[in-house]
């Protein structure tokens, strides 16, 4: 089944290409300007900033960001996984951590979506540990209807009011989808 084929399974398109493409622009702009103009480098080494993407769902986004960002970043990957039925809500386990060490670090955290705010409040707790210079975290979609747990987003693409099941542009249902270049809301009867 192609992209085309994809298209039928969507209720609606919620982002298209070219809005996701505009605001990941203009988020890239704010946080160049942030840390190369308004000094939210805190790194006493200036070492770049590094993005850290969360796997798999924040890679996309993390790639499209980045390359429009004309100051120097790095960038590391980590991969978390929210326990399945039968355990307490907001249990999270790490499944791939970091290569680069984060103490003294100006950390900019990329994810595709908050809802929940479980598996950002842990990372958030885990990253604190390590002594970075700086911490802010960045998202294309706050699925503030879902929210459980307050937690601070210092970028936010897009916010989303409804409870709806994203997939795009990274997100993902059964490891499907994410190669969309818009956000869908998939169809209920595609959700198993």
């Amino acid at each position: 089944m192609g992209l085309i084929g994809f298209e039928q399974r969507m209720s609606k398109i919620l982002y298209p290409e070219d809005a996701i493409r505009d605001r990941v622009a203009a988020m890239a702009q704010q946080i160049t300007s942030d840390y190369a103009e308004k000094g939210l480098s805190a790194d006493p080494e200036s070492r770049p900033l590094l993005l850290v993407g969360v796997m798999r769902g924040a890679l996309v986004f993390l790639t499209d960001l980045s390359r429009q960002m004309p100051i120097p970043v790095e960038y590391d990957l980590i991969s978390v996984s929210s326990y399945g039925n039968g355990t307490a809500p907001g249990a999270v386990r790490l499944v791939k951590d970091l290569e680069e060490p984060l103490e003294g670090r100006d950390v900019l955290l990329v994810e595709d979506i908050i809802d929940t705010g479980y598996t950002i409040e842990y990372l958030r707790r885990s990253f604190a540990a390590r002594k970075p210079a700086s911490f802010r975290v960045c998202t294309l979609v706050d699925k503030v209807a879902r929210r459980e747990v307050e937690t601070e987003i210092d970028y936010a693409g897009f916010a989303l009011e409804q409870d709806e099941f994203i997939v795009g542009y990274g997100m993902d249902y059964a490891e499907l989808y994410r190669n969309l270049p818009y956000i869908g809301v998939l169809k209920p009867e595609y959700i198993q």
